[in-house]
């Protein structure tokens, strides 16, 4: 079965001044943290307004004005929902995401994220690599993150695939360096394959690509799919996975960084969407690995223990145009724990630099 990992402007009223210097420790420096001034009212493509006395998108639920995280209060200001259509020229989903602020002759950066999670686990990168230059997007797969999902549209892996596929149609129109950690990885290569012509490159952080699928948890009956689907997003069984997740953080940061993680699934269509992801089988890539024709950076974590550095040399090893890089100190998402080597990684990997 999949990992279970998740990640996971001056925000009005700032953050105590320790919560701020811990914070901006552990995401690799302050520099330009608290840059941004606060925000009044305004209107995305989507219609959601920000709050004039909090910023945040009216979409987000209301628990995202707890989060101390500086840097998620910040990523979560910018968030905004696209319409993209997924089946007739009146059906379209309104598909959150973090736009890049210009564009760039490189080709476009976009960020997937890990199982079960958000674009808010790029809350620490992002900005690092906006800041090298690099036209970056950080999406939200379909059934997961912050998109309006009250239709209840399937999402299974081709669903995530075609929508994914409609977002680029629409908004991003370029080969793309495509970057997907944990599960991403898998999405990121099942996308590749199929697209290739929309992705010039991939990067693979921590790559979950040997799973075969969710297993037996597809025939589950609803109830237990429903029951288990219910724990997901219980605050122990994720405090846990972030014990898992990360590599030596303080306890006040464990818990907050578990309310980042968990934000998005405190919208009301969340387990109608785990539970079709789950019952339509998962992500099962293996197959699909040695069929990559794009040049591919695999990036792992010397203190991942959650994926084995075997299975990170064995994807190295398989993939047609691979080059591999280890990241010290780290553990299972050091976009998060060390951004500034990942954001250098990538940034280098987009321009062809030696990385």
């Amino acid at each position: 079965m999949m990992s279970l990992v998740w990640g996971s402007s001056s925000p009005p009223p700032p953050p105590p001044e320790a919560a701020v210097s811990t914070m901006a420790k552990k995401c690799g420096g302050s520099r330009g943290l608290l840059s941004s001034s606060s925000r009044g009212v305004v209107s995305n493509s989507s219609g959601a307004v920000a709050s004039s006395t909090t910023g945040f998108p009216s979409f987000l639920p209301k628990e995202v004005e707890k989060i101390k995280d500086p840097y998620a209060r910040t990523l979560a200001q910018r968030m905004e929902r696209l319409p993209v259509q997924i089946g007739s020229s009146e059906s379209f989903i309104m598909s959150s995401c973090v736009k890049p602020q210009k564009q760039s002759e490189i080709n476009p950066v976009v960020l997937l994220h890990c199982f079960d999670s958000s674009c808010l686990e790029w809350r620490c990168a992002y900005p690092l690599l906006e800041e090298a230059g690099l036209e970056a997007w950080a999406v939200d797969v379909l059934g997961w993150g912050f998109s309006d999902l009250e239709r209840r549209p399937p999402c299974s892996a081709a669903s995530k695939r075609h929508h994914l596929y409609q977002f680029w149609k629409s908004y991003i129109r370029r080969p793309m360096i495509l970057v997907g950690p944990s599960l991403g990885a898998s999405v990121a290569i099942d996308f590749a394959v199929h697209h290739p012509i929309a992705v010039e490159k991939l990067v693979l952080i921590n790559a979950s690509v040997y799973a075969e699928g969710t297993g037996d948890l597809a025939k589950l009956p609803k109830f237990l799919a429903y029951a288990g689907v219910s724990l997901l997003k219980s605050i122990p069984l994720r405090l846990y996975a972030n014990l898992l997740a990360f590599n030596g953080i303080s306890l006040s940061t464990t818990f907050d960084w578990t309310n980042v993680g968990r934000l998005h699934c405190l919208l009301p269509w969340w387990k109608d969407a785990t539970v079709s992801f789950m019952s339509s089988g998962g992500y099962n890539v293996i197959s699909q690995i040695k069929q990559v024709k794009q040049k591919a950076l695999v990036i792992c974590s010397e203190q991942d223990h959650i994926i084995s550095y075997k299975q990170i040399l064995r994807l190295r090893c398989e993939l047609p145009y691979a080059i591999m890089r280890l990241i010290p100190d780290s553990g299972h998402l050091p976009h998060v724990e060390n951004p500034t080597s990942v954001a250098k990684l990538i940034a280098g990997f987009a321009r062809n630099d030696c990385c």
